[in-house]
């Protein structure tokens, strides 16, 4: 069984005519522990109101979601399914609630019950994970963008979740903000085997994922590896979605009677496949 089953999910933020506009329209996709998963699509296409079904934030209309057996509609399951799925989102000041780092990693924790011995392990734990342990006894308003969210992952990890959710986590954050945070997620999914589901719509954070899915309108429109998702330029650009950089140059290329047959993900590929085409 899937650690997280979501099985034919609508859901609808107009109560009174959910059914002329729904964010989510009959979704369905699982993800397997330790599985790394993006999902991109355009502004208003469903995926931020996803995210929020993982940890029972938002209740299905129809349909469900199940997480590690537990369905999010059971109220006296949610509980369980927070600690197990934990949700990161898009400002990390919304997230920070105390005045010192440590402070804040630890107030998860705490609000568990947790013993005092054992919140200061976690504590540096999560901190040490996301290379902040030398920060903690900043202030977070002192940090930078990059410095704050990986305070707000720390505080997730503090509560020691299977799976992290994160809501576009590096959209407000310049490109040095935006590889700290990556690089964390790939170090707590490659060293740590947490399963991770990322939200954005930055094409080169979603090539480093196991499975890509890609949203429109409330759906599915495809998924698959990156390089299953990416080769499909024509069907992206149809729905209005980018593609990363090298696979939009060699498509170009294509068009103008280049023979290329791969479509490539990252730069270092797209040099290789142009050394060798133009041999």
């Amino acid at each position: 069984m899937s650690f997280i089953s979501i099985e034919n999910v609508s859901f609808s933020y107009d109560e009174e005519n959910p059914a002329a506009s729904k964010a989510v329209d009959g979704v369905s996709m699982e993800i397997e522990a330790g599985e790394f998963v993006a999902v991109i699509g355009h502004n208003g296409c469903g995926k931020s109101t996803l995210a929020k079904h993982l940890n029972a934030m938002l209740l299905p209309d129809s349909g469900r979601v199940v997480v590690d057996g537990d369905d999010t509609a059971e109220e006296e399951k949610t509980f369980d399914i927070r600690e197990k799925v934990g949700l990161v989102l898009q400002n990390p000041d919304n997230q920070l609630v105390a005045s010192i780092v440590e402070e804040d990693v630890a107030f998860g924790p705490e609000n568990l019950g947790v013993p005092p011995e054992e919140i200061r392990q976690r504590v540096d734990e999560a901190l040490k994970a996301v290379d902040m342990y030398d920060y903690r006894e900043h202030a977070p308003y002192k940090l930078s963008g990059g410095q704050k969210q990986r305070v707000a992952i720390a505080g997730i990890l503090a509560i020691r979740p299977q799976c992290i959710v994160l809501d576009e986590p590096t959209a407000m954050l310049d490109p040095s903000g935006r590889e700290e945070v990556i690089s964390t997620l790939l170090k707590l999914n490659r060293e740590r085997k947490m399963t991770v589901v990322l939200i954005t719509h930055y094409m080169d954070e979603a090539v480093l994922a196991d499975r890509v899915v890609v949203m429109d309108s409330g759906k599915v429109l495809t998924q698959g590896t990156p390089e299953e998702v990416f080769a499909q330029v024509e069907l992206l650009k149809k729905h209005r979605l980018d593609v990363p950089q090298s696979a939009e140059l060699i498509y170009r290329l294509r068009g103008c009677g280049l023979q290329i047959d791969k479509i490539p993900l990252t730069q270092d590929d797209c040099v290789a496949l142009l050394e060798e085409a133009i041999k």
